[in-house]
């Protein structure tokens, strides 16, 4: 799968910088990031089946818990084209006040 954009992910990383998770969410994101490159998902089933906890919101719309569930990453996946767009990167309290349907990386 093409991820776009590992660039979303090590801002975020970037955004926690003194925070205590920042080595540990660091090392959660370069895992997920490296194990969806390798991926060749067909459809969300295929996604479940490699990340049981993932929740398929909507038919293109999966959320994955990051390092423990402590963090949240909503992505659109588009299997015809085997691209994954990140869309919205969090903590799951954060998480809990979007809209998983609609919200956008900015």
């Amino acid at each position: 799968m093409r991820v776009i954009s590992r660039s979303t992910l090590l801002s975020f990383v970037e955004s926690l910088k003194g925070h205590k998770d920042q080595i540990a969410i660091k090392a959660a994101l370069d895992a997920w990031f490296h194990e969806v490159r390798k991926a060749h998902w067909t459809n969300s089933s295929d996604v479940r089946r490699q990340y049981a906890t993932a929740s398929v919101v909507m038919s293109d719309r999966i959320v994955f818990n990051i390092k423990g569930n402590a963090y949240r990453l909503v992505a659109a996946v588009d299997f015809e084209l085997a691209i994954v767009w990140i869309k919205w990167i969090g903590s799951h309290r954060d998480y809990d006040r979007i809209n998983v349907k609609e919200v956008e990386h900015e």
